[in-house]
């Protein structure tokens, strides 16, 4: 049995749409005005994300994180300015550190959540939290040099001409679920870069600077605090819910 709360006041929707800077698509507002979050399959579960405290600004520039795993990696939802009726959900792990495109909206990902709970109990989100569709972290898949970048079509080319053929790119507008990339492919400094709300990303080696006292992107794909848990589950498996006002 799954745990839900009760619906968030439509004032409360409004002051979120402009905390994340972009209107809400549709269908997160039509989840809203019937709950706030759902207590059952994941360590947690908020859609309005105040609760988890992700933070992955240059990734995801107006993302809302809205399910938490309990080792410190997130469900996010990536809204953006043209997002009117539903936005994907990546999962942002940071060990292994990977972005990965979980859902296409967020119906799919509930429904890839539930399946948890019906035998055989195989889901996508199971097999995207283990990082077993295309092994992103060990393979590396789907990336483009800067070359062949410049030979794409015209984001892909305005966005690696603002950068240097240090950076790797990674084109996830039309991604397969399971596919991203290593935004920690280089260890904690790693530049990461997104062109605009496109869903084209890049990556780099960081350049050999004096020290300072700037964050790096890892302080960007984490929780906040950090989880004092064990970095990664070693599968996500059902939880057993505790009582609250409403039942499904």
């Amino acid at each position: 049995m799954l745990e839900l709360a009760p619906a968030v006041p439509p004032d409360d929707i409004d002051r979120l749409g402009a905390e994340v800077g972009v209107p809400l698509p549709r269908e997160l507002r039509s989840v809203l005005e019937y709950t706030e979050e759902i207590e059952g399959p994941l360590a947690a579960i908020d859609f309005t994300g105040r609760s988890l405290g992700c933070e992955a600004a240059e990734v995801f520039p107006s993302g809302l994180a809205i399910a938490h795993d309990g080792f410190g990696n997130f469900w996010v939802l990536d809204l953006t300015p043209e997002a009117s009726e539903t936005a994907p959900v990546f999962f942002a792990c940071h060990d292994a550190p990977v972005v990965l495109y979980q859902s296409p909206s967020l119906g799919h990902f509930l429904h890839e959540l539930f399946r948890m709970y019906e035998p055989p109990h195989a889901s996508l989100v199971d097999d995207v939290h283990e990082d077993r569709l295309f092994r992103v972290w060990r393979q590396n898949p789907g990336t483009l040099d800067r070359a062949t970048a410049l030979a794409g079509d015209e984001e892909l080319r305005s966005f690696a001409a603002t950068l240097d053929d240090r950076f790797t790119f990674v084109d996830l507008r039309s991604p397969e679920i399971g596919m991203g990339f290593s935004w920690g492919r280089h260890g904690p400094r790693t530049e990461v870069r997104r062109h605009g709300y496109e869903r084209i990303f890049a990556y780099a080696r960081p350049e050999r600077k004096p020290a300072s006292s700037g964050a790096s992107s890892a302080s960007r794909v984490r929780g906040r605090p950090p989880a004092p848990a064990p970095a990664r589950a070693h599968a996500l498996r059902p939880r057993r819910p505790t009582p609250r006002s409403r039942s499904t």
